[in-house]
């Protein structure tokens, strides 16, 4: 399941993020569009400061659109989770032209889990770098979506 706005660009390096209560992983694609990489993990705080974090980086990395992880439930049914999110994404247009698309972000942590496990990670070490991980699951599945759009 995606949101894609008609004015979400064809081409250009995009911002992934996995919304969290307490942090928002972050990722980010070349402007080929070929590879999702984890960035970074901020902790969340006030709204105006995490966003003025995040658009501090789009305008940095020259971004063109920002792809948010949907956290629908497994049933497909968005839960208070997605309204979160969606209400994060009205805030965050009203401060930026940039467009926002949604994508689903179901099992996105689990993956992200699946594979620092498969590195031998160690648990402390996962926790500091999943949520940037997730946020590279779900771009680099945004990617494949817009491949085929």
């Amino acid at each position: 399941m995606a949101d894609i706005p008609d004015n979400f660009p064809d081409k250009g390096p995009l911002l992934g993020l996995d919304l969290g209560s307490k942090t928002i992983g972050i990722a980010i694609c070349d402007p080929a569009r070929n590879l999702a990489t984890p960035v970074t993990v901020i902790q969340r705080t006030k709204f105006t400061k995490d966003a003025e974090e995040l658009l501090a980086l789009a305008e940095t990395r020259k971004i063109v659109g920002l792809v948010l992880g949907l956290p629908y439930n497994m049933d497909g049914s968005e839960g208070p989770r997605a309204q979160s999110t969606r209400a994060f994404a009205r805030n965050l247009s009203g401060l930026t032209e940039l467009p926002i698309m949604f994508w689903d972000e179901r099992l996105s942590t689990a993956a992200a889990e699946d594979d620092l496990i498969a590195q031998g990670m160690r648990r402390e070490k996962r926790a500091k770098v999943i949520d940037a991980i997730a946020a590279s699951h779900i771009l680099a599945s945004a990617l494949d979506g817009l491949r085929e759009k």
